[in-house]
């Protein structure tokens, strides 16, 4: 048996990264966001098992049953199931040089933040999530464009670690900027320009 990392595990796929680029946080939502559902589905599965043990084998114990398992699908469906599965298909990725958020269980959504655009970044957290270690995560975008990041795990690390890598942009901006100025010498000596 092999081991892997967190981020071998988790379904994303590593060709939406760049070849320069390197991550530095795959995360989904924190597993409370999977409590309330988990528990709604083990209810309404307990409450199938007991309805066909405690029921008689009769015609009206069968209708009795199946109204209950009925119920029971459909409710435990999309307050159980369909929950677990959008918290299984969120991902909020880091890396050095963006921040992409995916969600979406049968269409996929995507949205890339360059670590260069953003603002501002506030982290809140309630009692429960002090004590569990989850928070929201809130960034703002140059044009007014504000991420929403619910239950993140490790709130406030990922949120000094986002400071240091937004602190850490300007430079590598700088960088760039310094490579590309030889190659604008030159288009401009083309162009004529001194």
């Amino acid at each position: 048996m092999t081991s892997s990392t967190y981020a071998e595990r988790v379904a994303f796929p590593d060709d939406v990264l760049t070849a320069e680029e390197d991550l530095v946080f795959h995360l989904r939502p924190h597993w409370k966001a999977a409590v309330r559902p988990g528990l709604i589905l083990a209810f309404f599965l307990a409450a199938t098992t007991v309805t066909w043990v405690m029921l008689p084998p009769t015609m009206g114990g069968r209708i009795g049953v199946a109204l209950v398992a009925t119920i029971s699908l459909v409710v435990g469906g999309r307050r159980g199931v369909w929950p677990l599965l959008v918290w299984r298909c969120t991902h909020y990725v880091f890396t050095d040089e963006r921040i992409l958020l995916q969600e979406g269980v049968l269409s996929r959504d995507r949205r890339d933040l360059p670590l260069a655009r953003v603002n501002d970044h506030a982290m809140s957290q309630s009692l429960l999530g002090r004590m569990l270690g989850y928070g929201r995560l809130s960034i703002d975008s140059i044009g007014d464009q504000v991420a929403v990041l619910e239950a993140v795990p490790h709130a406030q690390y990922v949120q000094t670690t986002l400071y240091q890598l937004i602190e850490g942009a300007p430079e590598l901006l700088e960088d760039d900027e310094e490579e590309a100025e030889p190659q604008d010498r030159k288009l401009g000596r083309r162009l004529g320009a001194p």
